[in-house]
């Protein structure tokens, strides 16, 4: 079987132990890789780099993900921070931003994951509420709560029904991006999911589909590479 080649991108920290070695590490949950694997692909990842480079790394690819992690730096979509914002990551912020436009520039097939999907909203021209509650467990513990299906969308036809997904954020979409729409919402009307409409295969969700067994998006994905 053909396994298209899925890059994802990756944390970069500056201290992470293993076997008697701490080293500045590029890092991801394996979770990430697992659910490319046992979706049809071959995951590869992308730790931070000069953006430059993204669009002839994305040129290699079949598809991208771009994982979750930090909070965007609200200096990227003209807010002051927050309080509750987290610390930025601006070498992150840089390198997933040139991942998002070039896979958009060149049709190549892209799954936004919490983080990701926030930052292609932003790419996009849109914006985000910095914090609200409820959408996540304890610090470090996943929580999980509903999402429902936007009828006629990308999405819905991945997934028809209301479902229970694994989630951990505080912030979420506020202002939609240019050319993007909702396709999943939560009970409180919490974007969920966002979608470029057409043939251009682009969607971000807002939950981590990599800590639970529900890998439909990630199979849409692929099969979007598979035509």
């Amino acid at each position: 079987m053909n396994r298209p080649l899925v890059g994802i991108s990756t944390y970069l920290v500056d201290s992470a132990r293993w076997g008697v070695w701490d080293l500045p590490a590029a890092l991801l949950p394996a979770g990430y890789a697992r659910m490319v694997r046992e979706a049809g692909g071959l995951a590869v990842l992308l730790p931070p780099d000069a953006p430059e480079l993204a669009a002839p790394t994305v040129a290699r690819l079949d598809a991208v993900v771009v994982a979750g992690g930090p909070d965007v730096d609200p200096a990227r979509y003209g807010a002051g921070r927050d309080p509750r914002t987290g610390p930025p990551s601006p070498e992150r912020d840089a390198w997933e931003s040139a991942l998002i436009a070039a896979a958009l520039e060149s049709g190549t097939p892209l799954l936004g994951v919490c983080r990701g999907m926030q930052l292609l909203n932003v790419v996009c021209g849109g914006t985000l509420t910095q914090h609200l509650d409820g959408h996540g467990g304890a610090p470090g513990v996943f929580g999980s709560h509903p999402v429902t299906p936007v009828p006629g969308t990308r999405y819905a036809s991945l997934a028809p029904a209301p479902c229970e997904v694994p989630a951990y954020h505080h912030q979420a979409v506020d202002r939609m991006g240019t050319g993007l729409v909702a396709s999943a919402h939560a009970p409180d009307g919490t974007v969920e999911a966002v979608e470029l409409p057409g043939e251009h295969w682009v969607l971000g969700v807002q939950w981590h589909p990599e800590m639970g067994d529900d890998f439909r998006v990630v199979r849409g994905l692929v099969e979007a590479v598979r035509g």
